[in-house]
């Protein structure tokens, strides 16, 4: 069972510190469940642990993080979530970790009447040629953290002040701007705690981890 908490609006920085408590309590105890943070951010600009930061122009300020990938924006009408799984239980492989989180959200996308895809050697969802939701995971003793970001409306003005993901040219969109209708976060996440839920569980009788 996946335990699924709507935070609200909330500082980076306070879900980071949740994320790696959560993480502690799960690496020391392979029976504390599995959770799915979802929440949206205020404004703020993060990148992965890369000595290359062009991608980030000249914004400040810029939170360096244990993730993959290069910089990115996450602000108010983004829906961020940040799962928290043991991915011992899952077969300890993160390459089909990250094609499922892509799986997911393009359900969760077709059940708001966007057609969303993946596109062949780049991690994350899109409508056509526009990036969706970008996906920046971590794994620390095999338990996932930070996770996935699914534009959902607004002006999302910080993505216009950086490279996203590092992807020269690319243009990013939202699931309002592709035909969703009248969609807000909470909303949104509301239908994606349901569905993670659902395409995440795992059998009970497969290996625990030793």
């Amino acid at each position: 069972m996946i335990q699924t908490r709507w935070l609200g609006r909330i500082r980076y920085e306070d879900a980071l510190a949740l994320q790696e408590d959560i993480v502690a309590r799960k690496a020391g105890d392979a029976d504390a469940a599995d959770e799915l943070l979802l929440l949206e951010h205020d404004s703020v600009f993060t990148i992965g642990r890369t000595a290359d930061q062009s991608s980030l122009r000249d914004v400040s300020p810029v939170v360096v993080i244990g993730r993959g990938g290069q910089g990115t924006w996450h602000g108010p009408g983004q829906l961020v979530g940040y799962p928290l799984l043991d991915l011992r239980r899952r077969g300890s492989d993160l390459h089909r970790y990250l094609r499922e989180l892509e799986e997911f959200l393009i359900a969760v996308c077709a059940e708001l009447g966007v057609s969303a895809q993946r596109r062949e050697g780049l991690t994350g969802v899109w409508a056509g040629e526009r990036k969706l939701a970008s996906i920046g995971v971590g794994v620390r003793r095999w338990i996932s953290m930070h996770g996935f970001a699914l534009n959902v409306c607004g002006a999302m003005e910080g993505f216009a002040r950086i490279t996203p993901c590092g992807l020269d040219g690319v243009e990013m969109t939202s699931l309002e701007r592709e035909g969703a209708g009248a969609v807000s976060v909470e909303s949104v996440a509301h239908l994606a705690g349901v569905r993670f839920s659902e395409m995440f569980a795992f059998d009970e009788e497969m290996e625990k981890p030793a």
